[in-house]
């Protein structure tokens, strides 16, 4: 870690990139962590109709507006997936999947929503043998088996990865595609119910199996807001945020999908556009504070 960032984004969709716009305007050291495609959600998506100033755009072309304008103003995308934020007094430490470390004041959830339902357990055994990054905890599993349940096909490196260290892998793909994984993973097709233990892990329940195992790491697209960061409050399956995006953490904000329906593109960016000004008042009051 270089420095400590004013405020961080999780989430390179428009209420991400709303977000990114508006807090680079007034001045704030930002890091936008996302995907370097933008949003695979924006790009799929075949006409948009109710975004203002799109109309009949594709989803391609949407895609293509937002990168110019981020282009233009020198917004860069850390293409790193965030799996843990922890608070640490006045600042926040967010660690992503390949292990880098970074420091922010304050943070701006626009990740969207986790489709993936929780499966039983999983926030029991979480940091007991439940993980959602296996290139972070592999090291605890050193001579011991780990299983990995991959939600999608990207996911099968975090598999062949976890060989290097583990005596046993197993690999359960949740997507239709053909898997190809290092002859050292044992692929099981079935369907998970159920993580069981006693202090830790020490089965995975399927529907025709009953896999004895150290660890499991659940490696979705996003991680559920708050497994993200401990403490978050959570309402109706969305993260809890009054009209100026606040959370019930100090310093940490939220916006988009993650924070309720309607699921629509204009409605994020709109929040995004508040979040950061609310980002914005709360640096600037603290430093004041301080002065």
């Amino acid at each position: 870690m270089e420095k400590r960032y004013d405020i961080a984004i999780i989430g390179s969709g428009p209420a991400g990139l709303s977000t990114a716009i508006n807090a680079k305007v007034r001045k704030k050291e930002i890091i936008l962590f996302g995907s370097e495609d933008i949003s695979s959600k924006i790009a799929k998506a075949h006409g948009i109709n109710n975004y203002l100033g799109m109309y009949g755009k594709s989803g391609e072309e949407m895609a293509s507006a937002f990168r110019h304008h981020i282009d233009e103003m020198e917004i860069r995308i850390t293409p790193e997936k965030v799996t843990n934020i922890m608070p640490v007094d006045d600042y926040y430490a967010i660690l992503t999947k390949n292990g880098m470390y970074y420091e922010a004041a304050s943070v701006i959830l626009a990740s969207g929503i986790s489709f993936g339902k929780a499966i039983p357990g999983e926030k029991e055994f979480l940091g007991k043998g439940v993980s959602y990054c296996a290139t972070c905890d592999a090291m605890f599993y050193r001579g011991k088996v780990a299983t990995v349940i991959g939600y999608n096909k990207s996911e099968e490196e975090e598999a062949d990865f976890l060989t290097q260290v583990a005596e046993k892998v197993y690999y359960i793909p949740m997507y239709t595609d053909e898997v190809n994984v290092n002859e050292k993973v044992e692929v099981i097709q079935d369907k998970v119910l159920e993580i069981r233990g006693d202090q830790k892990v020490t089965e995975l329940v399927l529907r025709n199996h009953v896999l004895t195992t150290d660890g499991v790491f659940i490696l979705r697209e996003s991680v559920a807001a708050d497994s993200l960061i401990p403490g978050l409050e959570i309402e109706d399956n969305h993260v809890k945020v009054d009209r100026l995006m606040k959370t019930n953490l100090n310093g940490c904000f939220a916006a988009g999908d993650i924070v309720g329906k309607p699921y629509q593109y204009s409605k994020a960016a709109g929040e995004g556009n508040i979040a950061a000004l609310s980002a914005v008042s709360y640096l600037d009051a603290r430093r004041r504070a301080v002065v």
